[in-house]
């Protein structure tokens, strides 16, 4: 059950992410570039967090999951405050 919850929140991301980019290639608007790549972290965030808890449960990727996060929240942060529209 864990690993299908964790699948469909890493697709969820994914395509987040994929539609954010495809909106941004048609628009251009810089603050949908920067939340697309958010989510691409998430993403990483999420693949990383079904790697750490389903695949390989003996392993510690706790700090990796907090870096893939840190990354995205940044990534989000920076659009919002510096990207003017």
């Amino acid at each position: 059950m864990a690993y299908t919850i964790y699948s469909l929140c890493t697709l969820t991301s994914l395509a987040c992410a994929w539609l954010l980019l495809a909106s941004h290639r048609r628009t251009g608007h810089r603050l949908l570039f920067w939340s697309g790549w958010s989510f691409a972290a998430m993403t990483v965030n999420n693949l990383f967090l079904m790697l750490d808890k389903v695949v390989f449960p003996d392993v510690y990727l706790l700090p990796v999951r907090l870096i893939a996060a840190l990354v995205s929240m940044l990534l989000l942060i920076y659009g919002l405050i510096y990207e003017k529209e």
